[in-house]
C-alpha cells in the first residue's frame, strides 16, 4: 500500500518543541582553538531570532549536544532557551528526558542533527531534520533536508517553514 504525503501544515499541526544538536547546526562544526587554548563557535543572527519566534509563539526549544561548551551556555542564556544538555554521547536517552521535562511527547518533537549521534534521536522523533551538508546517513534518516547549511541559518529555515505551515508566521510581521 503506498505511504500518503502529508503537508506541511498536517506535519507542522504536531509540532510544539524543537530539540537541536549544536556543532553542525547551530554552527558550521568548526571547532575553532585560539593559541591560549579558548574554544570559539560562530552562531547565526538568523537562527536566533527564528529561535526567539519559536518560543514567542508558546513552543519549546531545547538544546542537545555531545560537547561540553561555555559558549553553548551563553548562547542558550542569550536566547532564552532553559533545556540545555551538554556533554551527551548517547543522545537518545537525554532526549527522551529532555522531552519528558518539556512535558512533551516525541510525537510532538522534531529534532535537527546532522551525524551519526543524531540518529537514533531522528529515529525516536516525529520529524527528523538535517541541514543541507549533514553526514549521508543523518541525511537518510530526516525527514526534511534543509536548504542551509549548518551555521548559514538552518533553524530559521526550519522554523520559519513550521511556522508559515501553523500559519503564525504573520505574527511576526
Amino acid at each position: 500500500m503506498p505511504t500518503l504525503l502529508r503537508t506541511d501544515s498536517e506535519i507542522a499541526s504536531e509540532i510544539t518543541c524543537i530539540l537541536s544538536d549544536v556543532d553542525g547546526v547551530m554552527t558550521d562544526g568548526r571547532i575553532i582553538y585560539d593559541n591560549e587554548g579558548v574554544e570559539t563557535k560562530r552562531f547565526h543572527v538568523h537562527d536566533g531570532l527564528g529561535i526567539k519566534l519559536w518560543q514567542k509563539s508558546g513552543f519549546d526549544f531545547g538544546i542537545l549536544t555531545a560537547r561540553t561548551s561555555r559558549i553553548v551556555e551563553y548562547r542558550a542564556a542569550e536566547l532564552g532557551i532553559e533545556c540545555v544538555r551538554q556533554g551527551y554521547e548517547e543522545k537518545a536517552s537525554a532526549a527522551l528526558e529532555m522531552i519528558a521535562a518539556l512535558g512533551c511527547e516525541p510525537a510532538h518533537v522534531c529534532y535537527v542533527g546532522d551525524d551519526l549521534p543524531d540518529i537514533a534521536v531522528m529515529k525516536s522523533v516525529a520529524l527528523a531534520v538535517a541541514p543541507a551538508d549533514a553526514a549521508t546517513d543523518a541525511r537518510h534518516a530526516a525527514h526534511w533536508i534543509m536548504r542551509s547549511r549548518g551555521g548559514e541559518g538552518v533553524l530559521r529555515e526550519l522554523i520559519e517553514r513550521l511556522l508559515r505551515a501553523k500559519h503564525r508566521w504573520e505574527e511576526h510581521l
